[in-house]
């Protein structure tokens, strides 16, 4: 966002397929950020929890109930800005089955 933009310098971009999803991953963004002594300069639309909006300066957080999300393609919006591929996009790894007796 650097290049694109004045007021941060990334955007993360994340959903739920629930409110209250919106708001657990909300709250551990938050509780993360003050355990690493990042300021969070406010946030925004945590009642409702469809699209909350998580000012920390330099990063700028959205977490979107799935629906909205796909409905705002917010990532469309922002097709210029380059993508950085965090660890776990590629998702978690699966359990081993358990051998059936």
């Amino acid at each position: 966002m650097k290049a694109l933009s004045d007021f941060t310098d990334y955007f993360l971009i994340c959903g739920a397929d629930s409110d209250r999803g919106v708001r657990t991953i909300v709250d551990n963004i938050v509780m993360k950020l003050k355990e690493l002594g990042e300021r969070v300069m406010g946030v925004e639309g945590y009642a409702e929890g469809k699209w909350v909006l998580i000012d920390a300066a330099d990063v700028v957080v959205h977490v979107l109930y799935e629906p909205i999300r796909r409905f705002y393609d917010i990532e469309g919006l922002w097709i210029d800005a380059p993508r950085i591929k965090l660890p776990f996009e590629d998702g978690f790894p699966k359990k081993p089955k358990k051998a059936e007796n």
